[in-house]
């Protein structure tokens, strides 16, 4: 008896809705959107679960990538906007207009997933390509993110058009008119790309270069290069982030030149005080000539000036009148044979000791040469040990630093003049 009176109002049920249609439509769209639904969380299950046992075999391990950006929930999130599109002329009682404009806004939903999809696809493309041994020296994300711009201008195009019912053509002629607002909208980002294909392309910057841009207080390694900004961490591990287009339009200094080479540059001087710089004797020369680093030096040049003074004939003994060694110019010689010597200085690359323009400050004295390291902290170690070993042997030559008085010795020069003109006042004692 139950089972016939459950029975009989099922009957009065639906007789009721044959009666009003548009409940018996809306019970319709009801159950195809819960089938939708169900369908939808099926087909998301059967696809991630098939990926991830295809992503456990090493030749498909790529899948990995493609499941954690998303790109399969994307496409699984289709299904029930699909359903729907395909199920809408199965509902009764639904008008033809309720079906052409449903059908819009479910072919809108399909797009709008389809392209969030192909966005995730484009993630997936840029970590596999992070993997590769290009992705060191040239960096896509600046046309990854290009290319999802025109991807989602593009698709909002086509949505709109799709819930509008119009041709997505009209609203590109539309656009058409409007070049020049999105030419002032988009001016950044356009220059942004031009200087991005002109930087990649004439490989002029790469990530892991260490660059210096003073104006925009940058001195570090590029770790990311994007569309709109190219990200360096200075050495202090602050993070400088400089739009693109100004690496075009402004200069800056890569030092991947020098780290490619395998040395880096030393170029200091010392600064010689010009009151020390005199002739050697000969005591000083049989002195100097015991040092390993000057023998050959120092008996070359003997031969060499004692030649050229006798070519000179009969001439007064003066200093002006004959060419004789100076402890200036021993330094110098001294110098350059120690960086030639030295087993953590480049001999194939550009070695010298030069004396530069005479200045307030004294004779410098420049030290030219380049390290067999790239290396910061090794750099500075063995410059160190460089201008270390020169300042000691300085007096072994008879040279001195020029070095400004500081106020101690201002301190103590004065007190000295100031003892001394007590000592001349005082009276002297008798005897």
């Amino acid at each position: 008896m139950a089972i016939q009176q459950f029975w009989q109002d099922a009957l009065d049920l639906w007789g009721t809705l044959d009666q009003h249609p548009l409940l018996h439509a809306g019970l319709g769209l009801v159950f195809l959107l819960v089938i939708a639904l169900v369908l939808g969380r099926v087909a998301r299950f059967v696809i991630l679960h098939t990926v991830k046992l295809l992503g456990r075999q090493p030749a498909l391990h790529w899948l990995k990538d493609l499941l954690q950006n998303k790109v399969f929930q994307r496409l699984a999130q289709i299904t029930p906007s699909l359903v729907v599109q395909f199920g809408l002329k199965l509902v009764p009682e639904l008008s033809v207009a309720s079906q052409h404009f449903l059908g819009n806004l479910a072919l809108a939903f399909t797009i709008l997933f389809l392209l969030l999809a192909v966005a995730a696809l484009l993630d997936a493309l840029l970590d596999i390509y992070a993997r590769t041994e290009h992705a060191r020296t040239r960096s896509i994300k600046g046309y990854v993110q290009l290319a999802k711009m025109v991807l989602y201008v593009f698709g909002a195009i086509i949505i709109v058009a799709t819930l509008i019912d119009r041709s997505p053509l009209l609203l590109l002629s539309g656009l058409g008119a409007m070049s020049a607002v999105i030419l002032l909208v988009y001016k950044d980002t356009l220059l942004s790309f031009v200087a991005s294909v002109q930087l990649t392309s004439n490989d002029m910057l790469r990530v892991g270069d260490w660059i210096e841009m003073p104006q925009v207080g940058a001195d570090g390694d590029v770790v990311d290069i994007t569309l709109h900004t190219v990200k360096v961490q200075n050495f202090d591990k602050t993070i400088v982030s400089i739009p693109t287009w100004r690496l075009m339009s402004e200069s800056f200094r890569n030092w991947r030149g020098m780290q490619q080479s395998g040395g880096r540059r030393i170029k200091r001087s010392l600064f010689i005080d010009a009151g020390g710089v005199r002739f050697l004797n000969a005591e000083e020369q049989q002195r100097l000539g015991g040092v390993r680093l000057l023998g050959d030096y120092l008996a070359q040049k003997r031969n060499e000036l004692h030649t050229w003074n006798e070519a000179q004939g009969q001439v007064a003994e003066l200093s002006a009148n004959r060419r004789r060694l100076t402890n200036i110019g021993t330094f110098r010689a001294f110098a350059l044979a120690y960086l030639k010597n030295h087993p953590d200085v480049q001999t194939d690359m550009t070695c010298m000791v030069r004396q530069m323009q005479t200045t307030a400050e004294g004779v410098p004295l420049e030290i030219y040469c380049f390290t067999r390291t790239t290396a910061w902290a090794e750099y500075e170690r063995i410059q160190g040990d460089i201008f270390d070993y020169l300042l000691a042997v300085l007096p072994e030559f008879g040279l001195s630093l020029y070095q400004q008085p500081s106020g101690s010795d201002l301190r103590a020069g004065l007190s000295a003049m100031s003892q001394q003109r007590r000592a001349s006042a005082e009276p002297a004692q008798p005897h």
